[in-house]
């Protein structure tokens, strides 16, 4: 999977020189003024190829919520502490050449051996751009979201839920653009994910909230152990 990762960046880069070496002729051809009809169509149809591979090269996903800016607190009503549902999401800056999104929410600072996963949603339409308050909350068959596996196995929305005095954590929400291939099957976990992203994405972006729990905040039941 990976020569054939290789491969493809390879042709790219090819095709991407031999644009600029097209576009320079035609550039010194038009300084000299001396442009054909033919040339001419040449030279907006090379133009149009290197600015749509440029796009690609440059490619940068927008991700946002109306409930929190990057890198800002998330509304306890998305976490553990309130109603638990999923943030609404937005995002701009999907390559024209892309089939699908995913989703992965993680928990860069959970005191595990790897992230936490909070969320998966895969064969999200290209087209869409927003997933709305609770998306992710659906149990497996309810509306058009088809998400995966959490880390506690389960499928759906694991809402923030940090140990007390730990200090802020950061929920990454990432969103990557896939070129065409097979949906996912079943409830894929963030491997399965992860591999279609190694081999197919366009394009990705990111948008950071933060949930912290002051010491004591979880009220002690009888003997002492942490309550919910």
């Amino acid at each position: 999977m990976q020569n054939k990762k290789l491969d493809q960046l390879i042709d790219q880069t090819e095709n991407y020189l031999e644009c600029w070496k097209q576009f320079n002729h035609f550039v010194n051809v038009g300084r000299s003024k001396k442009f054909s009809q033919d040339e001419e169509l040449q030279f907006l149809e090379t133009k149009s190829v290197l600015v749509q591979e440029l796009e690609l090269i440059m490619a940068a996903i927008e991700v946002s919520s109306i409930a929190f800016a990057d890198h800002a607190p998330i509304p306890a009503r998305y976490t553990a502490d309130g109603e638990g549902l999923s943030p609404p999401l937005g995002w701009r800056g999907v390559p024209a050449a892309a089939a699908s999104l995913v989703l992965i929410v993680e928990d860069a600072d959970a005191p595990t051996p790897r992230p936490l996963v909070h969320a998966i949603a895969v064969d999200i339409p290209a087209a869409e751009d927003a997933l709305a308050e609770g998306s992710l909350n659906g149990s497996p068959g309810e509306g058009q979201v088809h998400v995966g596996r959490n880390s506690y196995l389960m499928s759906g929305w694991l809402p923030p839920d940090p140990p007390p005095g730990h200090g802020a954590h950061r929920y990454a929400f990432q969103v990557f653009a896939l070129l065409p291939g097979e949906v996912f099957s079943g409830k894929p976990g963030r491997e399965a994910v992860m591999a279609a992203v190694r081999d197919r994405a366009l394009a990705s972006g990111c948008l950071i909230g933060t949930y912290e729990r002051p010491d004591a905040s979880i009220p002690l039941v009888q003997g002492g152990a942490p309550a919910g």
